[in-house]
């Protein structure tokens, strides 16, 4: 089945998220509580909400998206390229300024959103900021209702599982044993929010987003038998 769908209807992508705060001491009182509240049952019995708050950035309702990077493929006169291009800065903005892309170009039924360990994260956090920002959702993330062969959505995490509903493979660890360049060869996940608010480095940032949107495409070409891109074929736009 993955050799029928066509590339270029693919919008591959990822995102990049931090605590919404970058201090537990910003929250209102009855925002900490709220998080204590919420993370109870992850914390250690030796760790505060205030410790555990450097990992808020993992829930839609007490983090933001910084980055959302996206990328397609593109074949001109038969030479495949894969362009990619980056959402970044205000969170609102930049959610309005993805909106705007996924209706403009990748909204039809062939059309595909495609992320690694999308269903569980990237797409619901996406949709959960627009709600929370007053944004309507595009069609690709408005699921109610929806019947899971209408939903658009391909989770190289998902594909990997083979129906293994146990399994967690990293994109880390499934780059490394598809023999795909490795995205984490600067920053990974967990370093992102000291990347933000410590080093403000936005741009380090951006790339290493784009890195995970590159190898998210290469994964899929692995699933697909097919040759990995070359540098010359990635393309930032």
């Amino acid at each position: 089945m993955l050799h029928k769908i066509n590339l270029e209807h693919v919008l591959f992508l990822d995102i990049e998220t931090v605590p919404e705060y970058s201090d537990y001491n910003d929250l209102s009182d009855e925002m900490k509580y709220l998080w204590a509240d919420k993370t109870k049952y992850q914390r250690k019995d030796d760790v505060t909400a205030d410790e555990f708050y450097e990992r808020a950035g993992i829930w839609a309702e007490f983090g933001k998206i910084i980055c959302i990077s996206v990328g397609y493929f593109a074949n001109k006169d038969n030479k495949r390229s894969f362009r990619t291009t980056s959402f970044y800065g205000e969170e609102k903005p930049l959610l309005i300024d993805f909106k705007k892309l996924v209706e403009t170009h990748f909204s039809q039924q062939q059309h595909l959103l495609c992320a690694h360990n999308g269903k569980e994260f990237d797409f619901p956090f996406i949709a959960r900021r627009m709600i929370i920002h007053g944004i309507s959702l595009p069609s690709k993330l408005d699921l109610f209702g929806k019947k899971p062969w209408e939903v658009t959505h391909l989770d190289t995490l998902d594909l990997w599982k083979f129906g293994d509903y146990k399994h967690y493979t990293s994109l880390k660890l499934l780059t490394h044993i598809l023999g795909i360049p490795s995205p984490k060869d600067d920053i990974d996940g967990s370093q992102v929010r000291q990347v933000y608010y410590e080093a403000q480095d936005i741009d380090r940032i951006v790339i290493y987003c784009e890195k995970d949107t590159v190898a998210v495409a290469q994964i899929l070409l692995r699933l697909r038998q097919e040759e990995l891109l070359t540098e010359n074929e990635v393309i930032s736009v």
